[in-house]
């Protein structure tokens, strides 16, 4: 028997969460650098005590909403490229089941983020705890268990000693590039002050090797015979591409071959905007350029992308009836998708085998690929100088930042309404890992507190939340850490009264404009549709202690930024837009659940045209 050591759970915890690295290509990273939170019954006096006690190096970080904690959590590993996470901890009941969105957003993302929500008491004597859920047909289940559902991997300690088992699986799915995203620990507020004697083993220094996956022999060749048989291939650039390093690999893949790259969200910027080959956006936010491409396409290869319908217009956008399918994954579940070809495999390895395997091989594109992306700049140059007779365009606004206002290496964070298919159309990435975009969930609330968890990962360069006043309202609070913490992030709220993406979906569907709308109740009606209601974001920034400015036109947005990037502390920038001047759909398509029967002519209509699409798609 070894030495042990007396710890409470909580301690025992703490120690073994400092103690944990990742080592990837050679290079060891810290793997676990902080905790946020909030202390709430349930977890102070047990976790929060062994934080407090500072015998180890983990940084607490106070958050103000629960799942504004779990969003800055995700947001730091993703900027981190998955090499390095924060834990997220919260109270039983409310403040656990806050996380729930988070945990699921870090699933979607295939992003590690490790939960740890306080629980009911394993002894049951307190019974029932304050804040605990009763369930009188299964009394095992409780608040936490709510993540199960959107967790990859979730445990309960009901033991101390059950901590060993449940650490080590915790840490085999957060450090597993085919299996990681949310990780939850439940931790009853009993057994985390109970003491038992661990062995030093289990809390010591622990390495976790992160091995690439060689891809076989058979697996090149029969994706290089695939390549020489197609006259139009087409790259879909993932998230994996980013997290496994491969940029140069796939754009030098894509140049010597010439074969055209569409981009998902996760993958966009991965390889820069520029490239001859880069088509940008694919799919139902996608580009002109790469959605005609993928028209035409006899072979799509999916580099690390889980091949979610708005990269694939909802398995509608690959129109060649010749069309097959290569799905080069480290993650079989996403490499099986859409009947393809799967390569189980690491992506810089197997593009790089690719290379090798081909030579000789060019696409026969020929010039089309140069063609459109002529095209797709013009129209981009457009819209960046869109003049709105109504006001200040959306999509000028972000011309404006991208184009003049933000250094090239400035990071920046959006995730939900109508502003990230704005940018994955539109926004041209001078460098790499600076488009930081939550699309697997597309969770309201995610920008400013991801915003600050970029900020941590990056703290020499400028970080900029850019999001809509309807994902400001649901969740901004953690502003007021990044207060606190004397971290400056510059929050972009482009203002245009309402939930405009969903308004567009809406009345593209038939149905009149209804509750999407920032608009005051009619007396006469009953309806959502009176006066629009105006909120001064700038005042409300101010309350948190930041700085808030005003913007109305290109003019003075830039005035604004100016002023902005020379300050220290976080800003605000509340820049009023016209509604719906955001860019719209290129040839791209979205299956909705349109009603099929209705009183209005317009949607049934609007059913029909659905129907007449839906026999165009793949059905698996």
């Amino acid at each position: 028997m070894g030495k042990t050591i007396r710890l409470t759970m909580a301690q025992a915890l703490v120690r073994f969460l400092d103690n944990q690295y990742l080592e990837y290509d050679g290079k060891e990273h810290k793997f676990v650098n902080g905790v946020f939170g909030i202390f709430g019954h349930g977890i102070v006096v047990g976790l929060g005590e062994a934080l407090a006690a500072g015998d180890h190096s983990l940084r607490f970080y106070q958050a103000k909403t629960e799942q504004g904690a779990g969003h800055t959590a995700i947001g730091y590993a993703k900027q981190n490229n998955r090499l390095r996470i924060m834990a997220v901890t919260s109270s039983i009941g409310p403040g656990a089941l806050n996380m729930v969105p988070a945990a699921g957003t870090a699933t979607a993302n295939r992003l590690p983020a490790l939960f740890l929500p306080a629980d009911a008491y394993a002894c049951r004597q307190p019974d029932p705890v304050l804040q605990q859920i009763e369930t009188p047909h299964d009394y095992t289940s409780t608040a936490s268990d709510a993540f199960r559902a959107v967790s990859r991997y979730w445990d309960r300690v009901n033991r101390p000693e059950q901590l060993m088992i449940a650490m080590i699986n915790a840490f085999r799915v957060l450090t597993d590039p085919a299996e990681t995203g949310a990780v939850t620990v439940a931790l009853p507020q009993d057994v985390q002050g109970e003491a038992y004697d661990y062995p030093e083993e289990f809390l010591v220094r622990r390495v976790h090797r992160l091995e690439r996956r060689i891809p076989t022999k058979g697996q090149i060749q029969r994706t290089a015979d695939m390549i020489r048989a197609a006259k139009k291939p087409l790259v879909i650039c993932g998230g994996g591409v980013r997290y496994s390093g491969a940029a140069d690999e796939l754009g030098k893949f894509c140049e010597t071959f010439h074969i055209p790259i569409g981009e998902t969200q996760a993958g966009k910027g991965t390889v820069l905007w520029d490239h001859p080959c880069n088509l940008s956006g694919l799919g139902t936010t996608g580009s002109l350029a790469a959605n005609k491409a993928a028209k035409e396409a006899d072979l799509v290869i999916a580099v690390g992308t889980r091949l979610g319908d708005f990269t694939t217009c909802s398995k509608w956008i690959f129109q060649n009836p010749a069309a097959r399918f290569v799905g080069i994954n480290i993650a079989s579940f996403d490499a099986y998708k859409m009947n393809s070809e799967p390569i189980v495999a690491d992506a810089k390895l197997t593009l790089q085998a690719l290379i090798d395997a081909l030579p000789g091989y060019t696409s026969g594109w020929g010039g089309k690929i140069g063609d459109l992306k002529k095209e797709w700049n013009a129209e981009v140059d457009r819209l960046y100088r869109l003049e709105d007779p109504a006001g200040f365009a959306q999509v000028r606004a972000l011309g404006e930042l991208n184009e003049r206002l933000l250094p090239p290496d400035a990071i920046v964070v959006t995730g939900s309404g109508s502003i990230p298919s704005d940018m994955q159309r539109v926004w041209r990435t001078r460098v790499r890992d600076t488009y930081h975009v939550e699309y697997g969930f597309s969770c309201m609330g995610y920008e400013v507190a991801a915003g600050l968890g970029a900020k941590i990962a990056e703290p020499d360069r400028e970080v900029v939340a850019v999001m809509g006043d309807g994902a400001y309202t649901m969740l901004h609070t953690e502003l007021l850490t990044a207060v606190q913490e004397g971290l400056k992030i510059i929050v972009v709220v482009l203002d245009n009264t309402g939930f405009h993406c969903i308004d567009n979906l809406q009345h593209s569907q038939g149905i009149i404009h209804f509750g999407n709308e920032w608009k005051t109740r009619d007396k006469q009606s009953g309806r959502l549709e009176g006066a629009l209601v105006s909120v001064d974001y700038a005042k409300n920034a101010e309350s948190w202690g930041a700085v808030g400015l005003k913007a109305s036109n290109a003019a003075e947005l830039r005035t604004a930024m100016e002023k902005a990037r020379s300050l220290d502390k976080p800003v605000l920038i509340d820049v009023k837009v016209t509604p719906k001047s955001m860019t719209y759909g290129y040839e791209s398509w979205w299956r909705v659940g349109t009603a099929q029967v209705s009183a209005n002519p317009e949607v049934e209509a609007a059913a029909q045209a659905m129907s007449a699409e839906i026999v165009k798609t793949r059905k698996f």
